[in-house]
């Protein structure tokens, strides 16, 4: 439940009264109690992931460069954490919520966030990052809106609707990590859902315009989105305001997230919200209802049908997404002031993905190299300086031949560069990657395999920056990434099953200052478990 008055944690009124103090960016206040419950995603009872009761969880509303502190409660009777999908986390990789950079939350215990969404809009989400607790619920909307004298580029909605659509097994997610931990592979999803199920209804009235946030929050499969007879303007991509292109449908990979504008523009009765899963064997489709209030006929006939399974014509659309350059970001100055294409590239490195059987069992690798986390989390064994805990360089820039191997793998990397990402997918299973603290510009994606000749192909003008992107089956995508901020960050496969199972690994960017310029003081609550307790 949100509160903006009071809050129950010494921790958040300190804060506060320093706000006010200091004028600071205004502050908003949540508690969150995480427990388990039941829940009926898809008709049978499952033991489910609830924050505050609710699954989905409550949603988070900010606007621009506010203050979000979260105190979470962990009533569970295993550790917990909780990490925000597209939350840039400027100077402040402390809150970022994954292992690598945050102790578990003991059960019966608590933890506050303290999080800032400075220079930043848009669409995502947040989820719980360890084991397979994804696989469980515990998920909910994170949007970002403009400040009120920003100008934005469309009208103001008569609503505003997130959409979490996702995969989901009936399998609870410990028996799924029991699978993983097995040495085997998930199965296949036994279904997917649309904010928990397959009964939401969306209430629109006749003649308004409505914003829709789409995140597909799932753990393994691509989805396709589509409303009966309506057409979708997509006006946002993970916080850049895009070209306002119509789509019938839009493919929406692991972890992404878009914004939409649909009017009611059809005969008042109801129609179908169909989700539906992309190039699977068998086809997986979720349904909820477009109510307009005026309603006269309830939905009857078929779903809509989605389009063909065929990955030119999902690569083709990808393409179109570009950056609207006139339209302003998060500050006032248009997005196209930002002349990527122009910087020079400080550094390239090729992220090949592969699966390995590494001591007789199934894992996943970047560049040959199958991450394990240790008890230690990194950013604290890099702050207080703990031998023994994690390698820098202990993966390369680039494909190695050879079997794999499992290390805990932290490339470093130089604060202000400007990093060129090659994405490399060899297999023939879509891959969707993730970068936290980061936004990157998705300069190039085609299907074989890239070479320096595929540079002639990039998009240097009005390419969309974004935090998850898709790299098809034996193709390539390219990213042009500033790094501009310092922490310990996660690259990571969206499939979650990978990146349990080693394909992921964490890119520390470092500046030798030392400052609070470029990097917050580790927080005053900050957990301590493993090497780091006692420091």
């Amino acid at each position: 439940m949100g509160y903006t008055k009071q809050c129950c944690s010494l921790f958040s009124l300190v804060l506060l009264l320093v706000a006010c103090v200091n004028g600071e960016d205004p502050y908003k206040f949540y508690t969150w109690k995480v427990t388990y419950g039941d829940i009926f995603p898809l008709g049978v009872k499952q033991q489910g992931i609830l924050i505050n009761g609710q699954f989905p969880g409550p949603q988070i509303d900010s606007v621009t460069n506010d203050n979000v502190i979260i105190n979470v409660f962990n009533n569970l009777d295993e550790p917990f954490l909780i990490s925000w999908n597209g939350a840039l986390q400027r100077k402040n990789s402390w809150q970022d919520g994954v292992y690598g950079t945050n102790c578990p939350i003991p059960p019966g215990k608590n933890f506050t966030y303290a999080l800032q969404v400075k220079d930043q809009i848009g669409s995502y989400f947040y989820f719980p990052s360890l084991g397979l607790h994804k696989a469980a619920g515990g998920y909910g909307g994170f949007k970002i809106v403009s400040r009120p004298l920003i100008p934005v580029p469309f009208d103001p909605p008569a609503g505003d609707i997130t959409i979490l659509a996702g995969d989901w097994y009936k399998k609870s997610h410990r028996d799924l990590k029991a699978i993983l931990d097995s040495g085997k592979d998930l199965p296949y999803p036994d279904g997917l859902i649309i904010n928990g199920g397959n009964s939401a209804v969306f209430t629109v009235d006749q003649g308004k315009t409505y914003r829709l946030r789409i995140s597909n929050v799932g753990i393994s499969t691509s989805i396709n989105f589509r409303i009966q007879n309506h057409k979708m303007k997509l006006v946002e991509v993970e916080g850049t305001h895009t070209i306002q292109n119509y789509y019938d449908s839009l493919d929406i990979h692991l972890g992404q997230s878009y914004s939409v504008l649909v009017t009611a523009d059809q005969p008042p009765k109801d129609y179908y919200i169909v989700a539906s899963s992309r190039f699977t064997s068998t086809v997986l489709t979720a349904s909820s209802i477009l109510h307009y209030s005026n309603s006269k006929e309830k939905v009857s006939g078929p779903l809509p049908a989605g389009p063909p399974p065929d990955i030119n014509w999902s690569l083709q659309q990808a393409r179109t997404f570009r950056t609207n350059l006139t339209a302003s970001g998060p500050r006032p100055n248009p997005q196209g002031t930002y002349h990527y294409g122009q910087i020079n590239i400080t550094r390239t490195i090729q992220l090949k993905n592969s699966a390995p059987t590494i001591n007789g069992k199934l894992r996943y690798a970047v560049n040959s190299v199958s991450f394990t986390p240790t008890d230690t989390p990194l950013k604290l064994a890099d702050y207080f300086n703990i031998p023994g805990v994690f390698v820098l360089g202990s993966i390369p820039d680039k494909p190695i031949d050879g079997p794999g191997h499992i290390t805990t793998s932290v490339m470093a990397a130089d604060f202000r560069g400007f990093m060129e990402i090659v994405f490399e997918n060899t297999e023939n299973y879509l891959q969707s990657w993730h970068i936290d603290g980061h936004s990157y510009f998705v300069v190039g994606m085609n299907i074989g395999q890239w070479s320096e000749a595929s540079r002639q192909s990039y998009n240097l003008n009005d390419a969309v920056p974004r935090c998850s992107v898709q790299v098809f089956p034996n193709s390539w995508t390219a990213v042009y990434m500033p790094l501009d901020n310092v922490g310990m960050w996660n690259v990571r496969s969206q499939n979650w099953a990978r990146q349990y199972l080693g394909q992921q690994f964490y890119l520390r960017v470092y500046s030798p200052a030392r400052s609070t310029r470029d990097e917050l003081l580790i927080p005053s609550n900050a957990l301590k478990c493993g090497k780091a307790v006692g420091h």
